[in-house]
């Protein structure tokens, strides 16, 4: 069984994680995962800091500022890259990933370099969304296809799991999106290394506590980054 880190980029997410790890452990006990938290102000941190006290499976990477979603999955892949993971697998802290799909993602490793968790292929679906929030998925999903020339339907969401020894090809360096569009970046990265993708699919469900962190901002910057990224390569 391959060496398996679960990535969990949190902020304000508390009632969440204490919820959310055991379902992880009891969907993968073989599993580490690694809390990257920016200082959140509700003690999310402070809580994941405890449980890897009790658990040699937990871990914690405690950023002292809050410097974007894109900054933060970078430092948590590069973490599990250097202590030798051999999957790294990144979802959500708010349980519209469900862990229950992660043993789906981590077998489909077996034929491909990153599996995607994906909302638009045959069988997967969204709970819940209004017609404003399907519309706006759909176009940035397009736009990252004719943008970056990537091939699969689900470019925006962040339920993957990739193959450490390929993303230890892509230089930190050459990750430029802070916030959300490092999700789009990271698949044209893939694909510039020659990596395989299979998307897998799941049901995307809301969130059970707090707020959506993604801004009007973010949702507006969005298609310019990824502009921006196709153009310097």
């Amino acid at each position: 069984m391959p060496s398996l880190l679960v990535t969990l980029c949190t902020y304000n997410e508390r009632e969440n994680i204490e919820r959310l790890l055991p379902e992880i452990f009891a969907a993968a006990p073989q599993a580490h995962v690694l809390v990257i938290d920016d200082s959140s102000p509700d003690g999310t941190g402070q809580y994941a800091q405890r449980i890897s006290e009790q658990d040699p499976r937990v871990h914690v990477l405690h950023r002292p500022v809050k410097e974007g979603l894109g900054a933060a999955t970078a430092a948590g892949m590069q973490w599990g890259i250097d202590r030798g993971y051999e999957l790294l697998l990144n979802m959500d802290a708010d349980f519209s990933h469900p862990p229950r799909y992660i043993p789906d993602l981590v077998a489909a490793m077996d034929r491909a370099d990153v599996a995607i968790a994906s909302r638009y292929v045959p069988g997967g679906k969204i709970v819940n969304w209004g017609l404003k929030r399907h519309v706006m998925s759909r176009t940035i999903n397009f736009y990252a296809r004719v943008i970056l020339g990537l091939s699969t339907r689900d470019n925006s969401g962040s339920f993957r799991c990739y193959r450490a020894s390929k993303l230890a090809e892509i230089p930190p360096s050459r990750l430029r999106a802070k916030g959300y569009a490092i999700q789009e970046e990271l698949l044209y990265r893939c694909r510039k290394v020659g990596c395989r993708f299979v998307e897998v699919p799941f049901t995307f469900e809301e969130r059970r506590f707090g707020t959506t962190k993604i801004s009007l901002k973010e949702a507006i910057d969005a298609p310019l980054a990824l502009l921006k990224i196709r153009l310097q390569g």
